[in-house]
């Protein structure tokens, strides 16, 4: 069934505020709970997030008090949207834990990403940057078994395997290097925008992650794991940002992002298996819909445009958190020694590319190798969960 959200309304806007009881909500249990249900909640704090910064960028560049106000009531919603859906994340959790969780979204959301972007050249930006975040998530799970001894596989529950994508070594380049092409919004179909939007707001609410949680850990090696993990997420979020056409009106972004946010609520809400999540992602959804609304009428009045222009008449088929485990093995057998170059990809290390390497690594091997060798030292192995089998990069497999 079609679902159309620009001919759905949802909820009055003046009838969106909640009280403190409504917005106590009880958190998931990490320990029952479908570890998609966890990755949905982290996707959504992600997007609830960058709705907010963007309409605070949004505000500070117009001088119409009127719009300012009209910006201020949606936003505040969107603030309490975002605390009821971060705090489904359990307290009992650790931050290692919850970072854990994080990269399992960067893998799976991305790789899915990947395999629905019609665009070839967003396809391969997308390939490229979930090659990282599945290092990423092979690092951190060797460093939560040295710091809490305990198995990622309590996290990610056998849906994601862990083992080397790209090492993180690598992943320091020039930042020249990081800006992509942006894709050209006359042209490019409404899911490619949907998915730069999604994929972009998701690693900016990792980079963010990083940035604050980094420093709360005593162990030097977990501070300096988070550092380094944290400069690649920057680097990351200029990559993504980049794919967007920076010729988008205020107004067009804004439509883009309501209508991004009703099309995730509604495919979280098709796929939720936990009923109390389930409630929060339909009655989200019915707030979204009257923002999208809101947003529309600012477009007819400042950009003087339709917003049928920009949006795609229907929702797109719903966004899934599946394993993607044969995709991944595809890209680790086929990708694992690129970088960039300018707008593009090279397998060879150029000029740019090894005079950061020199410079930011300093001749010393960087956090991402030496947690390594401290979880080799204390377990004699790495950690690694290959449910499909040995790795398919001859080079990476465990010696």
């Amino acid at each position: 069934m079609t679902f159309n959200p620009l001919e759905q309304r949802g909820i009055p806007l003046d009838r969106q505020l909640r009280n403190w009881r409504e917005l106590d909500v009880r958190p998931i249990d990490p320990d029952r709970c479908d570890p998609y249900t966890r990755c949905r909640v982290i996707t959504m704090n992600g997007i609830e997030v960058e709705a907010i910064l963007f309409s605070h960028q949004l505000a500070r560049n117009t001088a119409d008090p009127e719009v300012k106000r009209q910006l201020a009531r949606t936003r505040y919603i969107e603030a309490q949207q975002q605390k009821v859906v971060n705090w489904l994340l359990p307290g009992v959790s650790s931050v290692l834990e919850t970072t854990i969780a994080y990269e399992q979204v960067a893998v799976d959301l991305t790789a899915w990403v990947a395999r629905m972007e019609p665009d070839p050249y967003l396809k391969q930006a997308y390939e490229f940057g979930v090659l990282e975040d599945f290092d990423h998530l092979y690092r951190y799970a060797n460093l939560y078994e040295m710091i809490e001894h305990r198995k990622a596989e309590s996290i990610v529950d056998n849906l994601t395997e862990v083992m080397p994508g790209r090492p993180t070594k690598f992943h320091h380049r020039d930042p020249y290097d990081n800006v992509r092409d942006p894709y050209d919004k006359a042209a490019t179909s409404p899911l490619s925008k949907l998915h730069a939007l999604t994929v972009m707001s998701a690693e900016q609410q990792t980079m963010n992650f990083y940035m604050n949680t980094g420093p709360t850990y005593m162990e030097p090696i977990a501070r300096q794991l988070y550092q380094e993990i944290g400069l690649i997420e920057e680097e990351h979020v200029t990559h993504y940002e980049s794919l967007v056409d920076p010729g988008e009106t205020w107004w067009e972004q804004l439509v883009n992002h309501e209508y991004n946010e009703c099309y995730l609520y509604y495919s979280f809400m098709e796929q939720e298996s936990d009923p109390q999540v389930k409630a929060v992602w339909e009655l989200h959804l019915n707030m979204e819909l009257e923002h999208l609304h809101t947003a529309c009428d600012l477009m007819r009045r400042y950009d003087g445009r339709e917003p049928q222009e920009v949006l795609a008449p229907e929702l797109p088929n719903v966004l899934t958190f599946e394993p993607n485990k044969q995709y991944l093995r595809h890209l680790l057998d086929t990708q694992m020694d690129l970088t960039t170059l300018g707008a593009g990809y090279v397998r060879e290390a150029h000029e740019r590319f090894e005079k950061m390497q020199e410079r930011i690594h300093g001749g010393e091997e960087p956090p991402s190798e030496r947690v390594m060798a401290e979880h080799d030292r204390m377990f004699g192995r790495e950690y690694r969960v290959e449910s499909e089998g040995e790795h398919p990069d001859p080079r990476m497999r465990e010696k």
